[in-house]
């Protein structure tokens, strides 16, 4: 299948006698033979590549580049599938900005372009080029590209106490993963994850419950998240819970239940912030636009969980904005490779920083995605890379440091 793919990438500095021309012959006898076309543009900071040829080989040419320790910061920006070839099969070809300008680097493009020039207008491929050649050069920022040696993580054992036995009468536990701000060293809040007294899921505990009740005891089951968050000792730290909205819409008076089992437990309103998902949110929002008035009327917060993973987010923001956004891991799961999560994850910042919505990036597992998304503007961060979830109790905390 005739697949192209598109990438950039930034010029390793460190690397000695980078000998760009020797790069590119070589590069055009591989190129030929596999019958892949490339398209490179450089401007003296950057690369952008477009590799047109056989799905399998151009898979595997960008598997090797992304090994290449001559790139760095090498990122997908389109992969895409045709019915013809948009080039000459030049094996390869570079455009040199530093030598050429724009307008004749993109009319040298055009003329080994195999498309009708008024279809060219509307390709996304030659959008990708254009904007390329036609932005202001950028300029070079130290430190602004990822380094795992740059890096260590230090443990911390977290400000509570440990996990607490299981108890005779305990409906369910809990698993407490705090949600951190590592620019700060602090942590902002835990989020408490329900699970059966077995260690199961959530999926595996309310499918246990029969459909009368799950609205019931899904809201009664936090009473007991607060009792252990008293017993942890989580001070003037927020609770997160995640809750059905229906549960608030279904159970009467069940702000108020909410409302009497934090002040029983010794905690403040404000403390406690619902979590719920946007599908869940969408599904049944009419009904639980009354709730959401009670729970601001009563100082609790609201956050959007698992955002961008439903089919109708932005728009929700339209209707009413939460306290907290917490973006789907699905998104950021390697998202320093990613150019079109990338473009999402910006500009959900940049709507979240005109409405003043705190953004919480989840599911973080690796210092690459870390790294991306602070330089992106998020500040705060839930996943395995700095605390596991820990039945009862909260575990050990990992802290991004500098390496000396």
């Amino acid at each position: 299948m005739l697949t192209t793919l598109i990438y950039r990438s930034q010029l390793n500095t460190s690397c000695k006698s980078i000998g760009l021309e020797a790069i590119i012959e070589k590069a055009k006898r591989r190129n030929s033979e596999l019958g892949i076309t490339g398209i490179l543009l450089f401007n003296g900071v950057d690369f952008l590549q477009i590799l047109e040829g056989a799905e399998e080989s151009v898979i595997l040419l960008f598997h090797k580049i992304r090994e290449d320790k001559r790139h760095q910061g090498v990122v997908e920006l389109m992969r895409d599938y045709g019915p013809r070839r948009r080039f000459d099969n030049v094996g390869m070809i570079l455009f040199d900005l530093r030598v050429d300008t724009p307008r004749s680097v993109l009319e040298r493009v055009l003329r080994y372009s195999k498309l009708d020039s008024y279809l060219t207008s509307d390709d996304r491929v030659f959008k990708f080029i254009q904007t390329y050649i036609t932005r202001p050069k950028p300029q070079t920022v130290k430190g602004t590209l990822f380094s795992s040696g740059d890096w260590q993580l230090e443990a911390e054992q977290a400000p509570f106490d440990k996990s607490l036995p299981l108890q005779p009468n305990q409906p369910c536990q809990f698993a407490f993963q705090p949600i951190v701000e590592p620019s700060e060293g602090k942590i902002t809040s835990i989020e408490a994850l329900i699970r059966g007294n077995d260690g199961g899921s959530p999926e595996q505990f309310f499918q246990a419950i029969s459909s009368e009740d799950i609205y019931k005891i899904d809201l009664e089951t936090k009473a007991w998240a607060f009792s252990l968050a008293e017993k942890i000792g989580i001070g003037d730290h927020k609770i997160a819970i995640n809750l059905l909205p229906m549960s608030l819409v279904n159970v009467p008076n069940a702000v108020e239940f909410l409302v009497d089992q934090i002040g029983k437990y010794h905690l403040l309103p404000e403390q406690v912030v619902i979590e719920v998902t946007e599908n869940e949110i969408i599904s049944g929002f009419h009904q639980f636009h009354s709730a959401i008035k009670q729970l601001r009327a009563a100082g609790i917060g609201l956050a959007i969980d698992d955002f961008g993973s439903g089919y109708a987010g932005l728009s929700l923001l339209t209707r009413f904005q939460p306290d907290k956004l917490k973006i789907d891991r699905e998104i950021i799961s390697n998202i320093h490779l990613s150019g079109p999560k990338q473009a999402i994850v910006k500009s959900i910042v940049s709507c979240c920083t005109d409405l003043e919505i705190t953004l919480v990036a989840e599911g973080i597992e690796k210092l690459e995605e870390w790294y991306w998304l602070e330089s992106a503007g998020i500040k705060r961060f839930q996943g395995f890379l700095f605390a596991r979830p820990q039945l009862n109790g909260v575990g050990q905390i990992h802290w991004p440091r500098p390496a000396c």
